[in-house]
């Protein structure tokens, strides 16, 4: 997916239900697609959004009384956007599908089938993306061609662009050199009227092996001859180009001097290619023929391989031979290389760094040239000047593919392998292989599975402690746990990195069950040193569809002995509008043991209140979006307004979490939030010590 993962879909959703417009929302979420959804209540509001804000897709329920789909689908047809609209229905028929096809829907949204659901959200907004990049890129290559055409117009070198060898574009200093005046004098010319009698017949030839896609000569020298009939040496070079979205060549048209030796020209553009200490290839030369075979690989799929080589503990040898013979050595390492890498391009990449490209090479015909590298140098004594010695080689190698068709990433991979070599000690080699990426992934997440089982078996997880402090100070004293993975260097591993994993392999239920154990057990070590602590305890949606969570839960905290209305357990409200009848059955459960429910991330949904009609926990914890520069937003202010005030009316306990600064506080407290938290009163920490009183 071309879009990053902390993008967020601007959705709209067209729905008569708000909980089912709700439960749409809390899917793509349990996805991991972040939203921020929008719901128009009427046509005219449709439009006004679709006209003001940016939408990335429109969820229309194809059933809709209140927004007819087909009234809708003729606003967004209509508002001049490129806005895929998605029809959900419960169930397809052809009729149907006929129906929405024709209405102009790209897509159907089965909400009944959420594996469908889900890829056909995605599918839509990739492809939107895409065509939001592509548009992009074509007004940068439109940009670019303007450049690039002023650059030509002023450029001294003779340019033309010839298509089935007519003149379509030629430059000023073309024109110059054949006596012309304007270019309506060449349009539409063929390239051969302005060759000598004498080439024209093999020029021909050259023409037609162009026109069948065949690579041009590094140059071609004839005979050309002007307007006015005179001949004169020239030497062309030609490059595949585009003009106006043809194909065609760019040709540059040059005077050759006649007392120019062609077999110095020869020798001076060689020693142009060559670095002057070693007679390799030169960096420039290399990163050329580089370019063209990952072109060569995008375009046509074809596979390379490109080798970086360093000798190991290269100082040490310097002290063996002497500084002033680096040069010799890299030259010898060169002549080595050459010949166990018959065929390939060798050059001097950098001050002591050899670099191979090895063409039409698979993944396994440039592993085995890895493997040989290696051991010819492994098994070899070099000589360099009165000295012998045995260098061995580090070597990053990259198999060049469509996976990997840009350059910059083929020399980064290719650099973090010699680095990587070295690292361990050199003499080896490490090939990155895009094409085992996928294979790495599974393995990489079977590992992290096998940790997880083995933190849930042997205590691997650590527990952290943040307070939750009364704005009226009624000097009870709560915790948020925050439950997190020990690194093997003892630092906690980032939630991101395995929770997912967890939920994916369905663990969440078991990583629960270990948090509730150690909580009921932390809750009793307190009361036996005299403290009366709360501790409030995230929950995941494992927890409320396994039937015997509360019974576990229950049990727990009587083994401990601790009583149940210390123990808080906060749902996320997403989790719960989408496991409604599961959050209600959960909540009555463990309320028969005192423990008391919280609805955390809340008032970020499209009809949040509504959810308390339903579910009434003991505590209400703002969704942590409204907490971002909250002195600077009166909607957020606003918004919290609200939510206390609706919440004090339900009896209910609200508590704000990142909190950030003074002036927060003193909003929250005139807007009547009961408990506030955040990094700014007390950060989280593996000990309880925050004064209550």
């Amino acid at each position: 997916m071309a879009i990053s993962k902390d993008t967020a879909l601007r959705l709209m959703l067209v729905d008569d239900q708000v909980n089912e417009a709700e439960a749409l929302v809390s899917s793509l979420r349990n996805a991991g697609i972040a939203v921020r959804p929008l719901r128009p209540e009427s046509l005219d509001e449709l439009a006004q959004m679709l006209g003001q804000q940016t939408v990335d897709l429109v969820l229309a329920e194809f059933a809709s009384t209140q927004l007819p789909f087909n009234e809708v689908a003729a606003i967004v047809m209509g508002c001049g956007r490129d806005v895929p609209l998605l029809a959900v229905l419960d169930g397809i028929t052809d009729e149907i599908l006929d129906s929405v096809q024709a209405q102009g829907a790209q897509a159907v949204a089965l909400r009944g089938r959420p594996q469908q659901f889900l890829k056909t959200v995605r599918t839509e907004w990739d492809d939107l993306d895409s065509r939001r990049s592509q548009r992009h890129l074509e007004a940068q290559k439109r940009e670019t061609e303007r450049r690039c055409d002023a650059l030509i117009d002023s450029s001294r070198e003779p340019i033309a662009y010839i298509h089935e060898g007519m003149h379509i574009r030629a430059n000023q200093a073309y024109l110059e050199m054949f006596g012309l005046e304007t270019f309506d004098e060449i349009e539409g010319m063929s390239l051969l009227d302005l060759v000598a009698s004498a080439d024209v017949d093999e020029f021909k030839q050259l023409l037609k092996r162009l026109s069948k896609g065949e690579a041009p000569p590094p140059s071609y020298e004839l005979t050309a001859r002007d307007i006015e009939g005179n001949g004169f040496p020239a030497v062309m070079e030609f490059t595949a180009a585009t003009y106006e979205g043809e194909a065609c060549q760019q040709v540059i048209f040059r005077h050759q001097e006649q007392e120019q030796d062609p077999e110095l020209a020869r020798q001076v553009k060689e020693l142009k290619q060559r670095d002057q200490a070693t007679g390799l290839y030169n960096r420039s030369t290399f990163l050329a023929a580089l370019e063209d075979a990952v072109a060569e690989a995008a375009s046509q799929g074809s596979a390379h391989g490109l080798l970086l080589i360093e000798p190991d503990h290269y100082a040490k040898l310097l002290d063996v031979i002497g500084l002033d013979a680096a040069d010799d050595l890299i030259a010898a390492l060169g002549q080595r290389l050459d010949s166990v890498a018959e065929g390939a391009m060798t050059a001097r990449f950098g001050d002591h760094q050899l670099a191979l490209l090895v063409r039409s090479s698979d993944h396994v015909a440039t592993k085995a040239l890895a493997g040989r590298v290696c051991a010819a140098f492994a098994d070899h004594v070099l000589e360099v000047d009165d000295s012998s010695l045995n260098a061995t080689v580090s070597i990053g190698g990259v198999q060049i593919g469509e996976k990997i068709a840009s350059t910059s990433q083929v020399l980064a991979k290719a650099s973090q392998g010699v680095v990587s070599s070295i690292g361990v000690g050199g003499n080896r080699f490490e090939l990155f292989d895009p094409g085992a990426v996928d294979r790495a992934e599974e393995e990489r997440i079977a590992a992290w599975v096998a940790r997880i089982r083995d933190a849930l078996d042997n205590d691997g997880f650590r527990l952290d402690y943040q307070p939750v402090i009364a704005l009226q100070g009624d000097g009870s004293e709560m915790y948020e746990v925050f439950l997190s993975m020990q690194g093997t260097d003892g630092e906690p591993v980032a939630s991101d990195r395995w929770l997912p994993i967890a939920e994916a392999h369905a663990l969440l239920g078991e990583i629960d069950r270990w948090a509730v154990t150690h909580a009921a057990q932390l809750i009793s070590q307190r009361q036996a040193i005299g403290k009366r602590t709360n501790l409030l305890l995230a929950l995941s949606q494992e927890a409320l569809q396994d039937d015997s969570m509360a019974g576990f839960i229950a049990t727990t905290l009587a083994d401990a002995g601790v009583p149940g209305e210390q123990l808080v357990l906060a749902i996320a409200e997403a989790k719960v509008f989408t496991n409604l009848r599961a959050a209600q059955d959960f909540a009555s459960a463990v309320a028969g043991f005192g423990a008391r429910t919280a609805l955390e991330k809340f008032g970020a949904g499209l009809n949040s209140l509504q959810l308390l009609q339903h579910f009434e926990p003991t505590f209400m914890k703002l969704d942590p979006q409204f907490m971002d520069e909250l002195a600077k937003s009166p909607e957020s202010q606003q918004k919290i307004r609200n939510l206390a005030s609706q919440a004090a009316s339900r009896n209910i306990r609200t508590i704000a979490e990142h909190v950030q600064d003074a002036s927060s506080m003193t909003m929250l407290f005139s807007a009547g939030i009961d408990y506030v938290q955040g990094d700014f009163l007390a950060p989280a920490g593996p000990d309880m010590n925050y004064d209550f009183s």
